[in-house]
């Protein structure tokens, strides 16, 4: 049977290893069909900001499997990130990235590693939900949802469960980031206890990257967050020996991308040199995805035996070691040519298909109460108490003041002389009845807000956003000011 995939060659060093990689495909007769659409760099200059033109929406929708080369974003501002755009818009929540070394054919410090990273993929700070509030200040909004998150923690897992891995670590900054963070870390614990089977454990994200940069086999499969997985699976490339080998799956409940984790190297494109391994093992997990794994071990078995011949592009050679250095074109011969044979001394492929989540998110049902307002000022006032005045002032009585933070520490009341401040002010307002001494806060009404905000106005403050606090259940939604 065929089965028609939608490719695109992308830009710079793209085209080179796109065909490279397709030829080995066609030469181990997958029996894949090509829809090729044109994405990128072109797309962008001809007027389309996200890169990809109308008719590249409708052929990637018909098709369930999108083979992509590295994309271009044009510099400058207005143009948003291709990979982005697509993960968001077609679902795409989980980014598998694994890395393993392929000592002693490939140098790496660390010969046993063999590392997964499932990355979530549609959320955190890559929302890309980013304004300039005032002059000094600049806002990028992290966004995390409780069904995103669930979603990623079961994919981690199941990915597991299927691929026979032993453990799965969890890396956040749950000890700052308390709310967000600590929910994705809250939901690992919880998903985990369906699990039993699986090792289990949590850890803080940067003494979690020194510890896979140092002591990569202390790790299997690492769930986290996307800002953090895209960071850490780098790594993991090049730990590993080259980011030049590292391939990833975009894995969506209807369509899945495939594509190496690199980017389009413009300085190398065109001189027929780079290494298309990173695309041809995002390929081998395609394989995988559309049930063929027999030629998934195949293409891989054939691409190993060419490390261990000493075959190598000139990003993995070494005097001495490898025998030969070739260019894109070459290599992929090189890997046809050995199609049918396995390594002898690497570890032969053993590919296992991923995993489909069958996942349906049930909300919980919470009680919500509106219990105050952060009223964000734009003010170049000379101090945190002139301010205070101005505001405790201009709210007669409608709500209460409880404090006031410049970048998320507080500033009034008792703040200290020597924190430095811009003009970008979070003021705290609660109800009359608020004990500001403490940390209760009594519920308010909706329009005490919209009333506090007009008497604002009419004082000369100007409020340049709000967020509302609520209670969830009775716990706070929303974080204290540090120091209050």
């Amino acid at each position: 049977m065929s089965t028609t995939i939608t490719v695109a060659k992308g830009d710079g060093i793209g085209p080179e290893i796109t065909e490279a990689v397709l030829r080995i495909l066609d030469a181990a007769d997958c029996g894949l069909r090509y829809d090729f659409i044109d994405v990128g760099e072109r797309a962008y200059l001809a007027g389309h900001s996200s890169g990809i033109p109308p008719e590249a929406w409708t052929v990637l929708r018909r098709n369930a499997v999108f083979l992509k080369g590295p994309i271009t974003t044009p510099q400058g501002s207005g143009y948003k990130s291709l990979n982005v755009t697509i993960r968001k818009t077609l679902g795409l929540y989980a980014n598998i990235r694994p890395c393993r070394s392929y000592h002693p054919f490939v140098r790496t410090p660390h010969p046993d590693m063999d590392v997964v990273v499932v990355r979530e993929n549609e959320e955190d700070l890559y929302a890309g939900i980013e304004h300039r509030q005032t002059t000094d200040v600049f806002q990028c909004l992290k966004v995390l949802s409780l069904q995103g998150t669930e979603k990623i923690v079961r994919y981690a897992f199941e990915y597991s469960r299927a691929n026979a891995r032993r453990k799965v670590t969890c890396l956040v900054k749950d000890n700052i980031m308390k709310l967000t963070d600590g929910m994705f870390s809250d939901m690992f614990r919880r998903i985990g206890r369906e699990y039993p089977d699986i090792g289990q454990e949590v850890q803080i994200i940067d003494i979690g990257t020194a510890r896979v940069a140092t002591q990569p086999s202390r790790y299997d499969v690492i769930v986290t967050l996307n800002l953090y997985g895209d960071i850490l699976s780098d790594v993991t490339a090049e730990l590993a020996g080259s980011v030049g080998l590292a391939g990833s799956a975009n894995i969506g409940d209807r369509i899945s991308m495939f594509e190496a984790i690199h980017g389009s190297a413009p300085d190398i494109a065109g001189r027929g040199i780079a290494n298309p391994s990173a695309m041809l093992n995002a390929a081998s997990m395609m394989l995988l995805h559309v049930d063929q794994p027999s030629k998934a071990e195949v293409i891989q078995n054939a691409w190993l035996r060419t490390l261990e011949d000493g075959v190598h592009t000139a990003d993995i050679h070494q005097e001495g070691a490898s025998r030969q250095c070739v260019g894109t074109h070459d290599f992929a011969q090189a890997v046809i040519a050995r199609l049918g044979r396995k390594p002898s001394s690497l570890r032969s492929a053993d590919l296992r298909s991923g995993t489909n989540l069958a996942f349906e998110y049930r909300r919980p049902p919470t009680k919500r109460e509106l219990c105050g307002v952060d009223v964000f000022v734009c003010d170049d006032c000379t101090t945190p108490e002139a301010l205070a005045r101005r505001i405790e002032g201009a709210l007669d009585g409608v709500l209460r003041l409880k404090l006031i933070t410049n970048r998320g520490v507080r500033v009034w009341p008792d703040g200290f002389p020597e924190t430095s401040c811009t003009d970008h002010w979070r003021c705290r307002l609660v109800s009359t009845d608020a004990d500001v001494g403490t940390t209760a806060y009594p519920p308010i009404g909706r329009t005490s807000i919209i009333e506090a905000l007009s008497l604002l106005e009419r004082a000369g403050i100007e409020a340049i956003k709000t967020e509302n606090l609520y209670l969830f259940d009775g716990q706070r939604g929303f974080s204290l000011g540090q120091g209050e």
